[in-house]
């Protein structure tokens, strides 16, 4: 009952726990006992902004009520860094993995205390809206309801990581590196960093370090954990080590390999790469709860993981084996599949990359392939006849599942998914795809946007990198009735807008735009003291201007952040541990409850589950008795 009559609940979206050694503190929980390694603890997103549903443990629950509905939270989205005695940063902000392989981002079941009477959830914040209304404007929140996750609090961190085509790709600095972590240029550096500030105003808001590592021709890039996975044209796919990429005992801090290619080989050849998907940005490792608990087993790349639960004691899903690949597009081969497994099995020994799978029909459906997104067992791949929806439930063995072929796209360019709608940008504009079965996807909607790049999608709106005309912002509420647009060129300077991608740090939030000739944009989008309105789901963004730093070569693509609110993809496929026995997110029919019904008037088929809020809801049912409603009944 507690589920519906709260008011809200408290989220960590992130914190940053730093180890220094030589700091000598009083340990507080054992006696008195003095420790030579000081760790902080920072909490950098706490936001009551979230509403998300799950299960209730079953300790909890009971086996009288087992599978309970319960709010959920996310409760430890850790990031972990190390400064050794000699000031060596040996590991920068990566985010742990869990015992199982799970992503150690992890949730909770959670009572907040915050039950109310008045200030309580109503119908349409668990289905969809316009029973009556026609509204159809919670896909965004229902996103973040599902556990989905909302690209909103998402962590770029120290660095921002760009790809530069044959100039290969930078790593730049875009926050101190001390507490508070600042974005150079915001507002919380006026106040916390001052003298650094006014040096950063002296400098003309130009960024000062980066890291720069050659390349054939880089395209699209994906951080995860301590290795960069890149889309590198003629090159192929390679992945780079840059765990030491802000550590001064390496004079090169991004390598191929630390070791000779004899005992260590992270790249697959391909005719042309053009983009690398990972099914998730979060450290993951669905292998490795067999490794520990069964080591008679023999794990192998070539081969599925056991269909057993691991630990059954835990009651634990089992991870999809999606989630043990990384996915590529070549515009001659098609799709071809990588298992990444051995990046994550702690034994350097075996570091040796090799192609899994290719995959392009016999009538090249696939040809042309440009760029891709993943959304739970689905692959939505941009090719050169429109896009392709491939089902990859059996990552090794792909099944196309449907297509939107031209005149309905022409030329995409890039895609992003939200909920039940695929977002994509071609030569035309943004037109939204709904994809609430993905094998039957239909364009609702269109909006004309000349030069538009690159997309990302963070809650009710969609960025896009927009060319000449700079980043345009979109309303996306009404995914079926785009038309609200801002664009922002900051006087003039974002003229060559090629990729962009949001991330949340502290209580704001910023965009980072790969502007082609001019280099990297940092946008400060919101802030306390200049945006008021910044607190709540989805708050207006306001751009401003707070740092540019001139790349290498033009910059093209940029990583993006890590995932800090994700429990389960699209699928209902766990991603990210859960702190109580028996505890878990939705499976993909638990969601599908939410909002799809049995459609009496098609047997075996479901249609879309709609409702308005109470007070909606009688004022629609007086319309249907009268000769003057407005609304026919349904």
């Amino acid at each position: 009952r507690y589920t519906c009559h709260l008011s809200w609940t408290t989220a960590c979206a992130g914190c940053h726990l730093p180890v220094q050694a030589n700091w000598k503190k009083t340990m507080h929980r054992f006696g008195g006992d003095q420790t030579r390694n000081w760790t902080s603890y920072n909490p950098q997103a706490i936001r009551v902004d979230q509403f998300i549903l799950g299960i209730h443990g079953s300790v909890k629950s009971g086996a009288a009520v087992e599978g309970k509905v319960a709010p959920v939270r996310s409760s430890s989205a850790l990031v972990l860094s190390s400064t050794n005695a000699n000031r060596e940063r040996i590991y920068i902000q990566q985010a742990p993995m869990s015992s199982p392989g799970y992503s150690s981002q992890a949730f909770n079941p959670h009572f907040p205390h915050t039950v109310r009477s008045i200030e309580t959830k109503t119908c349409t914040d668990c289905h969809l809206s316009g029973k009556f209304t026609g509204k159809n404007d919670n896909n965004a929140w229902l996103q973040s309801v599902l556990g989905q996750g909302s690209n909103f609090v998402n962590f770029i961190g120290r660095h921002a990581w760009v790809a530069e085509g044959p100039a290969g790709f930078e790593a730049v600095a875009v926050t101190e590196w001390d507490e508070p972590q600042a974005v150079y240029g915001s507002s919380l550096h006026k106040l916390a960093y001052p003298d650094r500030y006014r040096e950063h105003l002296k400098r003309q808001r130009t960024l000062a370090m980066a890291r720069h590592h050659s390349g054939a021709n880089i395209l699209k890039l994906q951080l995860r954990g301590e290795y960069l996975y890149t889309a590198n044209g003629p090159d192929g796919f390679r992945v780079y080590d840059v765990a030491n990429v802000d550590n001064k005992g390496f004079s090169e801090r991004m390598v191929t390999a630390p070791v000779s290619p004899w005992g260590q080989n992270t790249h697959v050849d391909t005719t042309y790469a053009t983009s690398v998907a990972l099914p998730t940005t979060m450290p993951v490792d669905p292998a490795r709860c067999y490794r520990e608990t069964q080591p008679q087993v023999e794990i192998s790349p070539s081969e599925r993981l056991p269909d057993t639960a691991c630990r059954p004691k835990n009651e634990e899903q089992r991870m999809h084996e999606i989630y043990r690949y990384a996915f590529v597009t070549d515009r001659e081969e098609g799709l071809i599949m990588v298992n990444v497994d051995t990046l994550a099995d702690r034994d350097p020994r075996n570091n040796f990359l090799h192609r899994s799978a290719t995959y392009n029909p016999s009538n090249g459906m696939l040809d042309g392939a440009a760029n891709m997104a993943i959304a739970g067992v689905y692959a939505y791949i941009l090719a050169r006849r429109g896009l392709v929806v491939v089902n990859l439930d059996d990552p090794v063995n792909p099944q196309v599942a449907a297509e939107v072929p031209t005149p309905w796209l022409s030329n995409p360019r890039a895609i992003d998914i939200q909920f039940r709608y695929a977002f994509v940008v071609d030569q035309e504009g943004l037109k939204a795809i709904d994809i609430t079965a993905p094998e039957r996807p239909m364009v609702v909607s269109a909006l004309p946007l000349a030069d538009a790049r690159d997309i990302y999608v963070a809650r009710t709106y969609a960025y896009i990198a927009a060319g000449r005309q700079g980043l345009a912002i979109v309303d996306i509420r009404h995914p079926e009735a785009l038309n609200d647009v801002m664009v922002y060129t900051a006087e003039g300077q974002i003229n060559d807008a090629r990729g962009v991608k949001l991330g949340t740090t502290n209580a704001s939030l910023f965009a980072y735009v790969a502007d082609g000739k001019n280099g990297l944009r940092v946008l400060q989008l919101t802030s306390p003291n200049e945006t008021p309105w910044f607190e709540g789901f989805s708050p207006q963004p306001l751009p401003k201007l707070i740092a540019t730093y001139k790349t290498h070569g033009p910059a093209l693509a940029l990583s993006k952040g890590l995932d800090r609110d994700r429990a389960v993809d699209e699928s209902g496929h766990q991603v990210s541990v859960f702190g109580r026995i028996g505890s878990r997110p939705f499976t993909g029919l638990e969601m599908q409850r939410l909002y799809l019904r049995d459609d009496p008037a098609r047997p075996g088929k479901k249609s879309l589950y709609r409702v308005d809020d109470p007070k909606v809801d009688k004022v629609m049912e007086s319309y249907r008795t009268t000769e003057m409603g407005r609304v026919k009944p349904q």
